[in-house]
């Protein structure tokens, strides 16, 4: 259950809820969790936007896209990181009508500790999370079962 910041300067993406929504879709799908509530409730993207002189790379660009990735510790393998930056950079790019933004655009994948993800006031472990979607899954058994 990623949360998504992405870091560009006001004015760089028009539709920014689509932005958003396309980015937390993506990396619910490179996850390869089931699509129920509780991972579609809880995957989401923020962005986040800056005045143009608020950021710089050290030649005074400041055309520049920086998507942070928080996910829950041992998500993502490596081949599911390889895809996430792939396809986050050209959800990004796209949002922006600019390819070549692809070349500017920053991403960074961070794991939150075992125990460091909070929902509902409650920090979860990958297990509590694991035994939450075991719940979700189980009733959507029962009620189909019962149609």
């Amino acid at each position: 259950m990623p949360m998504i910041d992405v870091y560009a300067t006001t004015g760089t993406f028009n539709a920014k809820h689509e932005l958003a929504q396309n980015l937390a879709a993506a990396v619910m799908r490179w996850e390869q969790v089931p699509p129920i509530s509780l991972f579609k409730n809880n995957t989401a993207a923020f962005v986040h936007e800056l005045p143009a002189d608020s950021l710089s790379n050290v030649a005074g660009d400041s055309t520049y896209v920086r998507v942070q990735v928080l996910t829950p510790v041992g998500v993502l393998d490596r081949d599911k990181q390889l895809g996430v930056v792939k396809e986050l950079t050209e959800i990004v790019a796209g949002a922006a009508g600019d390819p070549t933004l692809a070349e500017r655009t920053w991403v960074l994948i961070t794991e939150s500790p075992e125990g460091g993800w909070g929902i509902n006031g409650h920090a979860n472990t990958g297990a509590d999370i694991t035994a939450a979607a075991r719940v979700e899954l189980a009733a959507i058994a029962a009620a189909k079962a019962s149609e």
